[in-house]
């Protein structure tokens, strides 16, 4: 049998009353459910980040990075700011190198019509730069405020869920194959 999957879930927003708690907390159950991964959520807004990048060690950077690194594949819940990402998460992204690569991200998305694809795609080519690989399906929530109840839940959870249920297997796919050829080969040696 499998090692479980050390999967980082990364909160992409940290605007005040945002929706990104009911996004993310659906995608850490359903996370949970698939069973094949041991759960870690990034929330920056609970992190003690700088308000700035620095070039001295910082505490809360560093911790961040040992999660970063300790993480076999990622799960992105991100809304859609002005056709783009939050730069909260760029901000996650970027303290973060070395610890990235060779492992697989995918990505929960939300917004007005477009579900957050439009931020998704820019993330794309940025996780690229990195030397991630991003799986190829992915979750988008149209008109997300209206899909969510008072209570949290979806209230039509059937295709969000096959959609999440279909992201998972390929990301499950990629963790496994890319753990094993960092194990086999550290992917700086191959580089």
């Amino acid at each position: 049998m499998q090692d479980r999957i050390e999967l980082a879930l990364i909160y992409g927003s940290t605007r005040e009353g945002r929706l990104c708690d009911k996004v993310a907390r659906w995608a850490a159950a359903e996370i949970e459910r698939d069973g094949a991964f041991s759960l870690d959520a990034i929330d920056p807004a609970a992190l003690a980040l700088p308000a700035r990048h620095q070039r001295a060690d910082n505490a809360a950077v560093a911790a961040l990075r040992a999660r970063i690194g300790r993480a076999d594949a990622f799960v992105i819940a991100t809304p859609e700011y002005n056709h783009s990402f939050p730069a909260a998460l760029k901000f996650v992204i970027d303290s973060v190198y070395e610890e990235w690569r060779a492992k697989p991200v995918s990505f929960v998305s939300y917004g007005g019509i477009s579900g957050g694809l439009r931020a998704v795609e820019q993330l794309r080519l940025v996780f690229a730069e990195l030397h991630t690989v991003t799986v190829r399906d992915s979750v988008a929530l149209a008109h997300a405020w209206q899909q969510f109840g008072a209570d949290g839940a979806l209230r039509a959870p059937e295709q969000p869920r096959q959609a999440m249920a279909k992201m998972l297997a390929q990301l499950r796919w990629w963790a496994i194959a890319l753990r094993q050829a960092r194990r086999a080969t550290p992917y700086g040696q191959a580089a």
